[in-house]
């Protein structure tokens, strides 16, 4: 399978799991009722919570999908970086090889990572239970 196909698919993917995922977040969001109310409602025969579970599993699936069209124009990306940002003093501009742009992917990737963990780290040490 050549590289424009994996691409396309890739793509196709993109889109039918975010309208998807937009559709799901309109029921949850429209349809049920709020809060407390919502406990004895189905849609389906699904509840409130097995339509939060589900639009989490589309959203994992959506971001999972989203890494993976990343790295596959991971290459793009970096030339993109060097020539706009990274210009040498005369001018020119570095060649990043595999390598070194492997290196920079997983990395940023790595960075990104610990981003999320430190911000659900600060979510979950801000919560608040309920007054006395």
């Amino acid at each position: 399978m050549s590289r424009t196909v994996i691409n396309f698919w890739v793509d196709c993917t993109l889109l039918t799991l975010f309208v998807v995922l937009i559709w799901v977040s309109t029921v949850i969001r429209f349809v049920f009722p709020h809060g407390p109310s919502s406990a004895d409602w189905y849609i389906w025969s699904w509840d409130l919570y097995q339509w939060i579970n589900l639009q989490f599993m589309i959203l994992s699936m959506f971001m999972s999908t989203v890494v993976l069209h990343v790295m596959l124009h991971w290459t793009w990306v970096c030339g993109v970086i060097s020539a706009r940002f990274l210009r040498r003093k005369d001018g020119s501009r570095p060649v990043m090889d595999d390598g070194t742009r492997t290196l920079y992917g997983v990395g940023l990737l790595i960075l990104l990572l610990h981003v999320l963990a430190l911000a659900v780290g600060a979510a979950a040490l801000m919560m608040e239970g309920p007054g006395p």
